[in-house]
């Protein structure tokens, strides 16, 4: 078999056809940033679910007349107005009924309540605790125990509400090193935390099992205020 690189990297292109690509190109990609304009929208973390899978299919809409002879512009056009008119109908909706807006939209959902994991995150969401540590990370929060309660919201974004210095407890470090020293018998007294949940405990020299959740791996507490 002969392999062209030519057919591979090129094909049929020629001047002509690059021109034609450009401005196919230049229209639909000024159709999107239109439409996500009449979404009202500043940035994509302020997209919820329902928003994203609009804009999945305002790609979808755009991409073959971006570089495909055989497909015209306006028929994309057609499928931009239907898709429009879907989002401007769906939201009135979701905006007359909370129900309604749950089921397009999603719930917020707490994460942590009292310096602790809510129990049952996992089996509510893919909840991925790496991700979560490092936006707790870059909001200056060291442990579970500064924060008194952390939603996550539809949007993606997670809202933090804190302990004051007074009320931090000691809790589940989120710092990479601390977090990576994880036992399962304890050798030493102090406040341990549950890699699972959070639970914080003082324990002496024993192996123990979570009261809260019933694992058994474990990290030494930290207690160290908020620095803000």
């Amino acid at each position: 078999m002969d392999l062209s690189w030519s057919n591979i990297f090129l094909g049929n292109l020629n001047l002509s056809y690059i021109v034609e690509i450009s401005i196919r190109t230049f229209i639909m990609f000024l159709m999107v940033l239109f439409i996500l304009r009449l979404s009202g929208k500043k940035g994509v973390r302020q997209l919820s679910l329902f928003e994203v899978a609009i804009i999945i299919a305002l790609g979808s809409a755009a991409g073959d007349p971006m570089f495909s002879k055989e497909a015209p512009i306006i028929p994309s056009l057609i499928v931009f107005a239907v898709i429009i008119i879907m989002y401007r109908i769906i939201t009135y909706f979701a905006s007359k009924s909370e129900k309604f807006e749950d089921v397009i939209e999603g719930e917020p959902l707490y994460v942590i309540e009292d310096g602790q994991f809510v129990l049952g995150i996992k089996n509510e969401h893919t909840f991925a605790k790496d991700e979560f540590f490092a936006e707790m990370r870059q909001e200056s929060i060291e442990h579970i125990g500064q924060v008194k309660t952390a939603i996550l919201e539809t949007t993606g974004n997670i809202s933090f509400f804190y302990f004051t210095d007074n009320e931090v407890k000691y809790g589940l470090p989120v710092l990479p090193k601390p977090y990576s020293e994880k036992i399962r018998k304890i050798s030493e007294e102090d406040f341990y935390s549950c890699t699972y949940c959070g639970y914080s405990n003082f324990l002496s020299l024993e192996t123990y099992h979570c009261e809260r959740c019933e694992h058994q791996e474990w990290v030494k507490s930290i207690n160290s205020l908020r620095l803000t």
